[in-house]
């Protein structure tokens, strides 16, 4: 069965404000109400515990970072790179790695994951107003680690030594004392 665009789209596309808020009553509702089991349940039965059920991302507390200052933002990102590089210490040695390293001895889908928790890292700094060339120099870093990362064994090494989020938590840390509080 497909939908026809007026079932689809709301009659009114004009939005106010960065929320998006939804209220589902009655005959605005769209579509059946199903249960677990895939039994549908009827509207009349849920009574009025579901009247004015709204969707607030914008002030959602259901996000924990939502409400973090630059600072703490930019805390959880430097726990984060430290956790990812740095983390643990080679018994007897002075040599330090992460889960990095370790999720990178999996071969070639290791190597993607920790490049993907690399790239959300990028990520955060550009949210937090790290310009272009900043940005270009923390993927460079990341490009690097993770085409290195995937030749077995020695981009295991190469993971370890070259610390590639302690780096760009480093350059996005210097970019943001520069900057006027």
């Amino acid at each position: 069965m497909t939908m026809s665009n007026d079932e689809i789209y709301p009659r009114s596309t004009a939005r106010s404000g960065n929320t998006f808020r939804a209220t589902f009553r009655g005959a605005e509702a769209r579509g059946p109400i199903i249960d677990q089991e895939g039994r549908e349940i009827p509207a009349e039965s849920l009574g009025d515990r579901f009247q004015g059920f709204r969707f607030d991302f914008g002030n959602s507390s259901a996000n924990p970072f939502g409400n973090l200052t630059r600072e703490q933002r930019l805390a959880r990102l430097d726990a984060l790179a430290k956790l990812l590089d740095v983390a643990f210490v080679v018994p007897g040695t002075n040599i330090r790695y992460g889960i990095d390293g370790l999720i990178g001895l999996i071969p070639v889908i290791g190597d993607i994951i920790t490049t993907a928790i690399s790239l959300w890292l990028v990520r955060e700094a550009r949210a937090l107003g790290a310009p272009w060339h900043v940005t270009a120099r923390m993927l460079s870093n990341v490009a690097l680690d993770g085409v290195v990362g995937l030749v077995p064994l020695a981009g295991d090494a190469f993971d370890v030594m070259f610390r590639a989020n302690v780096r760009n938590v480093r350059l996005l840390r210097r970019w943001m004392d520069k900057q006027p509080r």
